[in-house]
């Protein structure tokens, strides 16, 4: 691998440990964010899956981060 090939790999890991945080973070504080904001508890499951669809993003990053480092 060349430098910027692993400049670039490292950012998108920075990127996924960002979004996986920002994801656990999101689900944790979902319910206080709905009770606080006194908004519907239907958009407490809104949160949850945004949270779900970022783990899942990130899941994807990270595995092709893996298969582009093994190579």
């Amino acid at each position: 691998m060349t430098h910027g090939h692993d400049e670039t790999t490292a950012r998108q890991g920075r990127i996924a440990a960002l979004v996986i945080a920002g994801a656990g973070m999101l689900a944790l504080l979902a319910p206080w964010i709905v009770t606080q904001t006194g908004i519907a508890p239907k958009y407490e499951i809104l949160l949850y899956l945004v949270s779900m669809a970022a783990f899942i993003w990130s899941l994807v990053v990270t595995l092709r981060i893996w298969q582009k480092t093994r190579q």
